[in-house]
């Protein structure tokens, strides 16, 4: 994208409840977000509620941020068991292609992300078990998080789409040393990347916050250093990205929907200036909080927000 050319149609940060369209309550389109390939829907619905939509030219995932779903496609019937939150567990989740009618159906009530990318074949509707979700934990110290791997070019087979989730400790860094991919080069692929949030509570149910940070090169500028809270999202088209702050108290998740030209690669390369910081880690543990979530229900005592 040329830099005299405006990045975004939406603004970086998307707070929850702007960029609604029936029956969703976020809907970022590449139109929207100004770019080529990458979206995020989230359905929040009702007890007993159902939504239907077309997934025209994307590819798609049903992602449970909090209930369990019928997902129906076309002819065909998966049933997500999903999580009572992102903090409590990993959850199954379902793949759309392109071109297909589906529905989504919350016998109890639930919210559902919905990360896209824009397609150039069509693969076939498919469950993900949580139990084949692959877990990693990255950095040490402070900057310890757990990473989630739901759609990987390494876990899931898709045809652009990159989905994976961040969970980190109240206190702690993600996304850090910061990096970008945004250009075709050895070690990096172009790919434009959506973070969507989901925030701790306090003791008292009071709602948490955690911050982003976003920012460029000086031929294609972006300055973000933003205040996220629960179902609020960041575009990032270009650019340096991270520190994804914790708040001391709060836990804090993020989806990475991430979508591109060319072959599915996930390829980043660290900020020159702050790379050096990988080696400090070296002979520092990870965070004994992490990991916190896996494809088991968390334990009654295990501390954390409900």
């Amino acid at each position: 994208m040329p830099p005299d050319e405006a990045p975004f149609e939406l603004g970086p940060l998307v707070p929850r409840g702007s960029a609604g369209q029936p029956p969703f309550e976020l809907a970022v389109t590449p139109e929207l977000a100004g770019w080529r390939y990458c979206g995020l829907r989230v359905l929040d619905l009702p007890v007993g509620t159902r939504a239907t939509f077309a997934t025209g030219p994307d590819e798609m995932l049903v992602v449970p941020l909090a209930g369990g779903c019928d997902v129906t496609c076309d002819d065909e019937r998966v049933t997500l068991t999903g999580r009572d939150s992102v903090f409590s567990r990993i959850s199954d989740f379902a793949y759309l292609p392109q071109e297909a009618t589906v529905t989504v159906r919350a016998p109890n009530g639930g919210r559902f992300a919905l990360p896209s990318a824009r397609a150039s074949r069509r693969l076939p509707f498919r469950y993900g078990a949580a139990e084949d979700v692959a877990v990693e934990l990255r950095g040490a110290g402070q900057a310890s998080r757990q990473v989630i791997n739901v759609c990987t070019p390494e876990t899931f087979d898709a045809d652009r789409l990159i989905v994976c989730e961040v969970i980190t400790p109240g206190g702690n860094w993600s996304s850090y040393p910061p990096h970008k991919h945004d250009q075709l080069r050895p070690g990096e692929a172009p790919l434009e990347e959506i973070y969507y949030f989901e925030v701790g509570t306090s003791p008292s149910g009071a709602a948490g916050v955690g911050y982003q940070r976003v920012y460029g090169h000086l031929d294609r500028p972006i300055d973000v250093c933003a205040e996220v809270r629960g179902g609020d999202a960041v575009l990032i088209p270009y650019g340096w990205h991270g520190p994804t702050m914790a708040a001391p108290g709060y836990d804090l998740y993020h989806l990475n929907v991430m979508a591109g030209p060319g072959q599915r690669r996930w390829l980043a390369c660290d900020d020159p200036s702050h790379a050096w910081v990988r080696a400090a880690w070296t002979g520092q543990p990870v965070d004994p909080r992490l990991p916190m979530t896996s494809a088991r229900p968390r334990r009654p005592n295990r501390p954390g927000p409900p």
